[in-house]
């Protein structure tokens, strides 16, 4: 009983306690599996039918999760302290978050447990509320709630090149859900060799190309461009910085945690500063015994470093009260197998389990649980979604969704395209040939799933 109660917990469900009727990670299953079938299984797919009835794509309360941290840190040695930089940063958005704060008070599970509370540790820590770093959330005025976490590190002995962090989220003393960052490389320090084209780490996305066609290189013109408001700041030079010196011959490409600077174009050593959270401009002044250099102050020298950015959203809005989220799956890839009438679409990502099930927009698929890294669904007929769809010649695009048997839905990045194939008229001589491009036909299906958007080709 123990056992099971801990199972409920991993799953984030609350069944009963005889899971004889459950698939266990091994099992593999196909669409022909028989299976048997217990009545508190049918008491749920009884009240997950339900959700056909309901208009996926209409408003709901979403809650999203959004971290974001460094692709690489640097080691800590002895009784030194190198936090993480820039801090990881957690962002709260969705108006379902404040709806499960009314919910939990109408509840009256009391004001503790209703207040929200978050810890952010390495995925090697034992104790989360220990070992790791009390968040303190407070509310943008874009209305999604912040925190960061600024000392974080990792000593040297953790002996291992990888690891994750993981954001811990409570109401109070009920457990909310645990949700995990990407890996992060640890390195012991930032190279100072002088990098080549060949393992430059940061190719040029916004910058002049007349120094360089691949990377971005230091000399290059670039803008800073913020990617939620879109306001950029004016061009730029970016600048190699030695020991508070700008180098201003210096071209080659640019490496991550390496020293820049960004003087202003056509300025006279005007360089972007950080002063009091405030960006200014500097005057940089000349260096006395070198004419190619100018000295800077700390506000005006930046550090590039790669980032990571990982996003989870879900809704409990069809659930009956607040409940564990965690653990949340993520879909990394899709594969389609076959095409025309009958198709099958294999998910690719992890934490899967055999609650879960695969929606197309607003249409429930026939799920079968696979493996914690694959499902396999059949693809629901275009004419459910759509009924005047023989008579459409323009894609339908639905969005891919997995929603738990307690009514969580978790929603996803990825989308289904059904895209109607406009074939030319019959001709008897032509009947050898489209027998002949059958397998030609299969081939391009392949090619095509494999992009973000997926598509059904059908005959119109």
């Amino acid at each position: 009983m123990l056992e099971q109660m801990e199972e409920d917990r991993k799953t984030g469900l609350s069944i009963a306690a005889d899971a004889s009727h459950l698939c266990t990670p091994d099992t593999r299953f196909t669409h022909l599996t028989a299976v048997t079938r217990s009545p508190e299984w049918d008491r749920e797919e009884q009240m997950f039918s339900l959700l056909q009835r309901e208009t996926r794509d209409s408003v709901r309360p979403d809650q999203s999760v959004i971290i974001l941290h460094a692709k690489v840190a640097q080691k800590s040695y002895g009784n030194e302290k190198r936090f993480f930089c820039p801090p990881p940063c957690v962002y709260l958005s969705g108006h379902g978050w404040k709806l499960r704060q009314e919910q939990l008070k109408a509840s009256g599970v009391g004001e503790f447990n209703c207040h929200l509370i978050g810890y952010m540790s390495l995925d090697s820590s034992t104790d989360p509320q220990t070992d790791s770093f009390k968040l303190s959330f407070e509310e943008q005025t874009d209305k999604r709630m912040f925190a960061c976490a600024k000392t974080l590190y990792i000593s040297d002995t953790d002996k291992r090149k990888h690891f994750r962090l993981l954001l811990h989220l409570h109401n109070g003393r009920q457990e909310i859900g645990t949700f995990q960052g990407r890996l992060i490389k640890v390195i012991s320090k930032p190279s100072q060799k002088r990098q080549s084209m060949k393992n430059a780490d940061l190719e040029e996305t916004q910058a002049d190309r007349s120094v360089c066609d691949s990377y971005l290189c230091y000399g290059c013109v670039v803008q800073l461009v913020c990617t939620d408001t879109g306001v950029a700041l004016p061009p730029m030079v970016i600048r190699k910085v030695n020991k508070q010196h700008v180098c201003l011959d210096v071209d080659e490409p640019v490496s991550q945690l390496h020293k820049c600077a960004f003087q202003l174009k056509d300025s006279n050593h005007m360089y972007l500063c950080l002063s009091n959270d405030k960006i200014i401009q500097y005057q940089a002044s000349p260096c006395p015994k070198e004419g190619n250099k100018v000295l800077l102050n700390d506000g005006s020298c930046w550090t590039i470093i790669g980032t990571e950015v990982v996003e989870y959203t879900f809704s409990e809005s069809l659930t009956c009260h607040p409940t564990i989220i965690s653990p949340v799956p993520v879909i990394n890839g899709l594969e389609l197998n076959g095409g025309g009438h009958v198709a099958t679409l294999e998910l690719h990502g992890e934490n899967f389990s055999p609650h879960l099930k695969v929606w197309f927009g607003n249409m429930e698929a026939e799920t079968m649980f696979r493996s914690p890294r694959s499902l396999l669904c059949i693809v629901p007929d275009v004419s459910v979604l759509n009924g005047e769809w023989r008579w459409m010649r323009s894609p339908i695009t639905v969005p891919l969704s997995l929603i738990r048997l307690d009514g969580l839905i978790f929603r996803s990045s990825f989308s289904f395209t059904y895209t109607p194939e406009h074939s030319a008229p019959s001709q008897p001589n032509r009947t050898a040939e489209r027998a002949a491009d059958s397998d030609s036909l299969i081939d391009t299906i392949h090619e095509e799933f494999t992009r973000t958007n997926f598509h059904l080709f059908i005959q119109s």
